[in-house]
């Protein structure tokens, strides 16, 4: 018994210890955690003093930052252009405009009610409201009516995907009939020419309803009922306007749209260079090429939590442009040209005469004072005239004679032609081919009276002996591509067959022959065989003018900062660039100098196109050119180019005068009469110029 009792003893005596123990322990763990607990809540205590007292100021800066919102106004008015006088030729005129933007969750019924509510309070032209707009109107305004034209049949179709819900909805417009539009009124159409417009383009870009004569009765009446108009505003836009009328017009360049942004064939090139998609931009030549002087900068505005919009920055129109052009010889040479086209059209063999161009240039600069081209076109028993001045830089023609001078560069260069050389000219025939002549015999001649007189002859023979030849009488020949590589090559460093680089965006290189049949060395010698742009013409016959280097052409000569005064902070000013320099020897770039001075003398095919006084240089050229008269895609009329470049005073050049006549005559009629308009609008050219810079 008294064994047993302290075994009981013993065995409580160890719960006890073992109580004790975990007690301990746990009493050990809850301090530990009390104190971790305390840790943690003196690090939060330190993180909070310090978010809420050290760094309060910078976190509250930071939380404006991010409830900041910045956002740009409306495409800014663009730059001025000005004339080399600085003569205004492209302004903005400030235009009241009515716009939408539609908002998010608005329903196609509220919108035909809104465009029942604006057409009540303006006009708008319903004459451009299509056919197709009003059937449209009609689907969306019932559409109950507009399903019920769909069959069970086409339903099932849908189901089955053998129809496209695009289908479905043209069907729908093709099925309305002429009866339902009939039920339309003036208002109904009214209506319906706003909802088209508030559904054109980019789904909620903003939509121009108005920006043409718009009254201030409706200007006031959207502006003071923006809050019921759900999406409708208004805002001040602008327009180019050209004092000179169409002067010069298309080498000005266009601008887009409010309506239209930037255009779609436009987008990666304006995105990519940060623009917005309703921006208004530069779409075509001087536009388009300046279009980073050109822009506006635009008002931005910060927008806060509550929506509140404030001016953050004030916007500017774009910078001025100053061009090299002179807008008061460009009005006359314009004149002039489509003159002379419409003289010349009641003269024999001109049926295919239509168009013509002009540059004058400074030879010494690269500057172009005017550049001009016109067609003229028979329509509703007038002659209608047209700009062409496009064409200057993209409309390639066979020049002919003109280029003579580069062609006996190669001859000297090469060792094929010997100043003063005298040659007999006659009749070249090579076998299997027709004898080749110069327009008349012209006997013995020598480097510079074979240029005074054109003689192809003469070119004939340098060619032969370029291609390692010595002609003689139904002489077999065939040129090697070293031949017509070096005078292409050559007719390059001139600015024949290559870019230019002119400031325009679209340059046409001409079109270079493929065949090198030895005959052909001869017609390319003569200006019959690559083609050339009427800007390449000027650039070459710039390059002699001024000994030798060839420039690049500009259009803009200088650009200042809008912000400042008219023309005091300038931002940029284009310098004279030399492309490259002609490599040959002085002495023969002066012997065709002194040709083309011949040229212009009494006798020279030059004589007439430009008074003596003036102490003239330069060159003349007649050319075979072939056209398509009926515009069947078949070449079928061969006819005569004319050609003309010059430069004066021929000691210290400061114009040059590049004129151009294409298919002035043929010779169908059986009458050989040739129309002289190109040296008559030389001559005029030329005399107007000087009038001005005498």
């Amino acid at each position: 018994m008294k064994k047993h009792y302290h075994k009981n003893r013993n065995i409580r005596y160890h719960f006890s210890k073992k109580y004790q123990d975990i007690k301990v322990i746990i009493e050990k763990r809850l301090n530990l955690l009390i104190g971790i607990v305390m840790v943690l809540g003196f690090i939060l205590l330190i993180g909070l003093f310090r978010i809420q007292v050290v760094q309060y100021h910078s976190y509250t800066v930071k939380l404006e930052q991010l409830s900041r919102k910045i956002v740009e106004g409306s495409t800014a008015p663009r730059g001025r252009i000005y004339d080399r006088n600085h003569q205004l030729l492209v302004d903005n005129q400030p235009t009241k405009v009515i716009f939408y933007k539609k908002q998010t969750g608005i329903s196609t019924k509220e919108e035909i009610e809104l465009a029942y509510q604006v057409a009540d309070m303006i006009e708008v032209p319903t004459q451009k409201l299509t056919n197709s707009n009003l059937r449209i109107f009609w689907v969306k305004q019932h559409p109950n009516e507009a399903k019920a034209k769909i069959t069970e049949v086409e339903w099932r179709a849908l189901e089955e995907r053998k129809l496209t819900a695009s289908d479905i909805e043209t069907y729908k417009i093709e099925r309305v009939t002429e009866e339902e539009l009939a039920e339309y009124q003036e208002r109904d159409f009214e209506a319906a020419y706003i909802y088209t417009l508030m559904n054109k383009g980019y789904s909620y870009s903003e939509k121009v309803i108005k920006n043409e004569n718009v009254t201030d009765e409706e200007y006031a009446y959207i502006a003071s009922n923006v809050d019921i108009l759900k999406g409708f505003n208004i805002k001040l836009d602008w327009n180019r306007v050209y004092p000179y009328g169409d002067t010069f017009r298309t080498l000005l360049g266009s601008v887009s749209s409010s309506e239209t942004g930037i255009p779609a064939e436009l987008k990666d090139y304006y995105t990519n260079r940060g623009y917005q998609l309703d921006d208004r931009v530069g779409i075509s030549y001087l536009e388009y090429q300046y279009d980073d002087y050109l822009k506006g900068k635009k008002d931005r505005y910060e927008i806060d939590i509550n929506g509140n919009k404030t001016l953050i920055e004030e916007g500017n129109r774009g910078n001025d442009l100053v061009l090299t052009i002179d807008i008061v010889l460009q009005q006359q040479i314009e004149q002039i040209i489509a003159e002379e086209i419409i003289k010349a059209k009641s003269e024999p063999n001109t049926e295919y005469y239509n168009h013509a161009f002009v540059i004058v240039s400074d030879p010494n600069t690269g500057e172009i004072l005017a550049m001009a081209g016109k067609q003229v076109v028979w329509k509703n028993g007038e002659y209608v005239v047209y700009d062409y001045a496009p064409g200057i830089t993209t409309s390639p023609v066979v020049v002919g004679s003109v280029i003579k001078g580069a062609s006996q560069i190669v001859g000297y260069n090469s060792g094929a032609l010997q100043i003063g050389e005298q040659r007999y000219d006659t009749c070249v025939k090579l076998r299997g081919a027709p004898q080749k002549c110069s327009w008349k015999p012209l006997g013995y001649l020598n480097d510079l009276t074979a240029l005074k007189y054109s003689s192809n002859t003469y070119q004939f023979y340098t060619a032969i002996k370029v291609a390692g030849a010595s002609y003689y009488y139904d002489m077999p020949f065939q040129a090697s591509p070293e031949a017509f590589a070096l005078y292409r090559n050559t007719f390059a460093q001139f600015g024949l067959g290559v870019k230019t680089g002119i400031d325009l965006p679209l340059e046409s290189l001409g079109f270079k022959g493929k065949s090198e049949v030895g005959g052909l060395l001869l017609d390319f010698a003569i200006g019959q065989y690559d083609t050339y742009t009427p800007i390449q013409l000027s650039q070459y016959a710039s390059t002699i003018a001024n000994g030798g280097n060839r420039l690049q052409p500009y259009l803009v000569k200088q650009v200042y900062d809008a912000k400042a005064a008219p023309f005091t902070q300038l931002l940029y000013e284009k310098q004279p660039n030399i492309l490259n320099t002609i490599e040959t020897k002085l002495e023969y770039l002066e012997r065709v100098k002194m040709g083309f001075i011949e040229v212009m003398k009494y006798g020279g095919t030059g004589s007439g196109y430009m008074n003596l006084d003036y102490y003239p240089a330069g060159k003349t050229g007649t050319s075979q050119s072939f056209i398509d008269t009926d515009l069947d895609g078949v070449i079928d009329k061969e006819t005569i180019t004319n050609t003309f470049v010059g430069y004066a005073p021929a000691d210290h050049p400061k114009v040059v005068f590049t004129v151009i006549s294409p298919n002035i005559y043929h010779y169908d009629n059986g009458s050989e009469y040739q129309s002289f308009v190109n040296r008559r609008i030389s001559k005029r050219v030329s005399d107007a110029y000087f009038a001005l810079y005498p």
